[in-house]
């Protein structure tokens, strides 16, 4: 009899253990990111993962009962990523575009922005203009990158050469290999506010807005856009952008105005 009743009792404790573990990975919010994209996520010196969309995601997961765990992903594998299930959702200064959203789906944007063209700071560029013959670097896959495909020939680029971030893209401007770099004016703006070595000469308008990121018609992204609506009517975001910008956001663009979720 005890033999019996032992045995039940080990099999129920090895059902709940089961369940409790289940319900555990249920919880857990696997968020892709290319950290080092500053002051949207990068690690601080202590290592840990913060910045303005990190700072999100872990607010929206607290509210949807989930834990956050970020995953180390090159912008440009971030998209199969989504797709594969191998996260739930991506961040990365994302941008909404109509192509992307053939293959995946976005929550609302909360950050409307541009491109921009930073250089050495005693390269005497002042614009675009002044890249004519020269190389510019791009992040791989990014909306800058595009754009510098694009406009290549217009601005009569020399070459266009691709990292995976925008440290070394940064590292390589300052050592000359290339000539420029393309990328989103945020990011570059909180870069070299302490750099004097590098100049943002110019914005490029694009109408970008970034959002996160996940698998086509993923339930998840529906209930994440519910929070963001949220957040904004709180206030929430809005204190992110004061927190990582140094300065309110206008309260024209979609860091504090509601907005639908993007659909083609």
């Amino acid at each position: 009899m005890f033999g019996s009743i032992g045995k039940k009792a080990a099999l129920l404790g090895a059902a709940l253990g089961i369940a409790f573990a289940s319900g555990a990975n249920a919880q857990e919010l696997k968020l892709g990111a290319n950290i080092g994209n500053v002051p949207w996520q990068f690690q601080d010196a202590k290592g840990d993962f913060v910045g303005f969309e990190i700072d999100l995601a872990n607010e929206v997961a607290k509210r949807l009962g989930m834990k956050v765990k970020v995953v180390n992903i090159p912008f440009n594998g971030l998209f199969a990523a989504v797709q594969s299930g191998q996260i739930d959702a991506a961040v990365s200064s994302i941008t909404i575009t109509k192509k992307r959203l053939e293959s995946v789906s976005f929550a609302q944007p909360y950050y409307d922005s541009d491109q921009s063209l930073s250089v050495a700071a005693a390269s005497g560029i002042k614009d675009l203009a002044g890249m004519s013959g020269k190389v510019v670097g791009v992040d791989t896959g990014s909306t800058g990158d595009m754009w510098a495909s694009q406009n290549k020939d217009k601005h009569k680029f020399k070459d266009i050469r691709r990292y995976e971030g925008l440290a070394p893209a940064m590292l390589d401007l300052a050592a000359g290999r290339i000539d420029g770099y393309i990328s989103d004016i945020p990011a570059v703006q909180y870069y070299v506010r302490d750099k004097p070595a590098y100049k943002v000469v110019e914005r490029i308008p694009t109408g970008e807005q970034y959002s996160m990121m996940f698998a086509k018609d993923a339930p998840l992204a529906a209930k994440v856009d519910a929070e963001i609506t949220k957040l904004k009517a709180e206030g929430f975001i809005a204190g992110l952008h004061e927190k990582w910008f140094g300065a309110k956001a206008d309260a024209n663009t979609t860091t504090v105005k509601p907005a639908p979720m993007p659909k083609l």
